[in-house]
């Protein structure tokens, strides 16, 4: 898709700021189908909210987030397709699911394979229709269960899990590198600092994978997709701070937080000296694997600094998550 920011005007401008108004961002002054100061600060605004990169740009990711964002939770039956259905409903049936033990996996809002064998599992478990279906019996039947004391959801315990069956070492761990900048000097500088992570990392026994290659430049959710057809372990995108300020993200939305990327961004940032931040941008939603983005000016030593952050990372979950 095109993308829209300040200056732009038409009818695409106004069905933007009828989304956003109806998800309670503002736009005035500007009037409809015109995209000024003010549409561009609630862009912002809801960037912010769902995890974006804040640049008051309606690009591919802010679209789509428009988009799913509009959707609530028994709005429309859901159900497993191609393309796969996506929306804040599949998130609120995903967190549901998983609040009750039935394994969604991650809460990230996409109506996949784990998605559609948790629902399948809720419905036997009720005694009603198996067809894999959320129409209104199962969003009343949802509704109408409530847990006693708050626990776990069913992905969290998956993360810890997984966390406690870590080797203390990184040998044959598979590590996705995804330099996330592809113009100017900026991408040349993360260019090589990801190719010294993968020398660093091979020395280690591991086995470094690329998101991309130097010339091509893939989509945020084709390079997560990647990540999960290798079967990575780990994330790391690296990205400049050209619209956001330097931090280390990991996946957190309104619903679903990731612990283990939580852990990782935490073991980084302390090697960088930044601080961390919850986020729902498309590389970190998308990816199966704990991942995180790394925004910052690097330098000639932001390599070693961020592999060793990923080697404190494996001793860190050694440590605090065996039994």
């Amino acid at each position: 898709m095109r993308l829209y920011r300040e200056g732009d005007s038409g009818e695409a401008v106004r069905d933007i700021q009828d989304r956003l108004l109806s998800l309670g961002f503002a736009f005035s002054p500007d009037p409809p189908g015109e995209f000024a100061d003010g549409t561009s600060r609630a862009v912002r605004n809801f960037q912010s909210e769902r995890g974006l990169d804040l640049d008051g740009i309606v690009g591919p990711d802010t679209w789509r987030s428009l988009y799913e964002a509009g959707y609530k939770f028994g709005d429309r039956i859901l159900y497993r397709r191609s393309p796969m259905m996506r929306g804040d409903d599949v998130e609120e049936l995903q967190r549901r699911l998983n609040d009750l033990g039935f394994d969604a996996d991650k809460v990230d809002g996409i109506f996949g394979p784990r998605t559609h064998q948790a629902l399948l599992d809720f419905q036997s478990n009720r005694g009603v229709a198996e067809d894999g279906v959320a129409g209104p019996l199962v969003v009343r039947e949802l509704l109408a269960i409530r847990r006693g004391a708050p626990q776990a959801g069913r992905e969290m315990v998956n993360e810890r899990e997984w966390l406690r069956g870590l080797p203390t070492t990184l040998v044959g761990a598979r590590i996705y590198l995804d330099p996330a900048v592809h113009e100017g000097e900026p991408a040349n500088e993360i260019w090589r600092i990801a190719m010294e992570l993968a020398q660093f990392f091979q020395k280690l026994g591991a086995s470094p994978l690329l998101s991309r290659s130097v010339d091509v430049f893939p989509a945020a959710p084709i390079r997560a997709r990647r990540a999960n057809r290798l079967g990575a372990h780990l994330s790391l995108c690296l990205a400049s701070p050209d619209q956001n300020p330097p931090c280390v993200y990991f996946f957190q939305s309104e619903n679903a937080r990731s612990e283990a990327g939580s852990l990782l961004a935490e073991c980084i940032a302390a090697r960088l000296g930044l601080p961390t931040n919850g986020r729902a941008s498309a590389m970190l939603r998308g990816t199966r694997a704990p991942a995180v983005v790394t925004v910052a000016s690097l330098d000639q030593n932001s390599a070693e600094h961020i592999g060793n952050g990923v080697v404190d990372f494996f001793a860190r979950a050694a440590r605090d998550f065996t039994n």
